[in-house]
């Protein structure tokens, strides 16, 4: 009889892993990939054109808070570039073939860009339109009781994939780890940083570190 009911234990919890490996404690949101409001490419722009992650979150080396780019600094570059390379040299050699001027090529995704910073068809202000932020979605949530400072992290010398995962080759953010107390001790445990003088960084397991 005990067997039979081991045996039977064993195999319900072998039907039950595939559903098992897909649970998630509450606030666990391994996994989460919301669509945003502009289909910003991270592999595009990170893995691609290799642009640093410090250049649009600025923030993350001077504050707890890693911060969003405002549109304007996107301006920085897609004031010239509207569209994608292959677009704008289709047109190029479409005018070109055709004898006529070259038509602005705007694509889908920047023409959401233009609308929130209220521009005309030059990309000049448009008293007409109002500026409206875009609304992103943010991906990685910590509960308010865990205080993580991303500029302490980085000074240490923690890469930005270390806690969000391989970013350049994500079309669409995703969380990548769960995040929890758990994963954050076993890293400040076995942290692996660069020595520094020669001696191994530790960083603190102290409770009052990120719960204060």
């Amino acid at each position: 009889m005990t067997v039979f009911l081991l045996a039977a234990l064993g195999g319900g919890c072998f039907l039950l892993m595939p559903r098992l490996r897909n649970y998630h404690l509450p606030g666990n949101q391994q996994g989460y990939e919301p669509a945003q409001p502009v289909a910003f490419s991270h592999r595009q722009h990170a893995g691609e054109l290799s642009i640093s992650c410090l250049y649009c979150h600025f923030g993350a080396e001077r504050s707890r808070q890693a911060g969003l780019p405002s549109a304007n600094l996107c301006m920085n570059c897609h004031r010239f570039v509207t569209a994608s390379w292959e677009a704008m040299f289709r047109e190029y050699f479409e005018a070109l073939h055709a004898n006529r001027p070259v038509r602005p090529v705007v694509s889908a995704e920047l023409a959401k860009l233009y609308d929130s910073l209220g521009l005309d068809d030059q990309l000049l202000p448009d008293p007409k339109k109002a500026s409206t932020p875009t609304a992103w979605i943010r991906v990685h949530n910590l509960p308010a009781y865990a205080c993580f400072d991303h500029r302490a992290h980085l000074q240490a010398g923690a890469t930005c994939q270390r806690c969000h995962g391989p970013v350049e080759t994500m079309d669409r953010v995703r969380q990548v780890e769960d995040l929890s107390m758990g994963w954050c001790v076993d890293c400040h445990r076995n942290p692996g940083l660069p020595e520094v003088g020669g001696q191994q960084r530790q960083p603190s397991t102290d409770c009052a570190v990120c719960h204060h």
